[in-house]
Order: structure tokens, then C-alpha cells, then sequence
């Protein structure tokens, strides 16, 4: 078996250990290498994410819609694993080897306004947030 093949199937069972310790998910959740559907329909560009609990405000620039998953970890080069994926949410789970980990849920109002819920660690600190995301513009 070539070595690009054990790879991949080492990521996958990981994936899969990683889904049964964090939940119970089974085979149902699928890597994010794939497309998130519900994500994918979202306004491309400019976001404004506003933390309901501190009013706080940041810009993500939204090019393919998975962006909005890590909060906390963007720009890390994490794992993914869609617990689930519907037309109207996606819920996420990822892992930043030595960074920490998240849980996050998406649920879209609009193609211009979605809810946010995240939470794990980061570093050694736990996160909680619940956030609104509108599309404001280009990026």
C-alpha cells in the first residue's frame, strides 16, 4: 500500500476515534476535506461577528464558508469532522494538535446572517461563545 494511502486511512481512523470520544459519533461524520453544503450557500466576503455576551466585534473574510467554523484556531491548520450537515446548520468538530480543540455549531437565518455557538480550549483555556455573523461587504 502506498504511503500517501496509510496516511489518509491513519487520518480517517483518527477522525473517527477522535468523533466516538467527543460524542458518540459513528461513521455519519464525514472530514471536512469534503464540502460543507450548508456553508457553501453562504454570501462570499466580508463578515462581521458579534460575541453576544462582551458585544465584541471582528472581520473574517469568508472565501469558501468553512472559515467561520474556528473562531478561535483561524488560520491554524486543524482537523475537521462534520458531525452534521443540514440545510440549515452544521455542527463541527475540530482538533489543533498542541493548540486545542473545538465544538462549533452554525445555524443559518439567511445567506447573509448566520448564529454562532463555539466552544473548547484554546492553549490551556476554555472558550464559550455565542456570536452573530452578518455579511457586511467585499472583502
Amino acid at each position: 500500500m502506498p504511503m500517501r494511502s496509510i496516511r489518509i486511512l491513519n487520518r480517517s481512523c483518527r477522525a473517527m476515534l477522535l468523533a466516538a470520544a467527543l460524542g458518540g459519533t459513528t461513521l455519519a461524520g464525514s472530514l471536512v476535506a469534503a464540502e460543507l453544503g450548508m456553508l457553501d450557500t453562504l454570501r462570499k466576503g466580508s463578515w462581521d461577528v458579534r460575541d453576544r455576551d462582551t458585544g465584541a466585534h471582528s472581520k473574517i473574510c469568508v472565501r469558501s464558508g468553512p472559515e467561520l467554523v474556528q473562531l478561535r484556531h483561524r488560520g491554524l491548520g486543524c482537523e475537521r469532522l462534520v458531525v452534521d450537515d443540514k440545510a440549515a446548520n452544521v455542527t463541527v468538530q475540530y482538533t489543533c494538535r498542541g493548540q486545542g480543540y473545538g465544538h462549533t455549531e452554525i445555524r443559518k437565518e439567511s445567506d447573509r446572517l448566520v448564529q454562532i455557538h463555539t466552544q473548547g480550549i484554546e492553549g490551556s483555556r476554555p472558550f464559550d461563545i455565542t456570536a452573530e455573523a452578518r455579511h457586511v461587504g467585499s472583502c
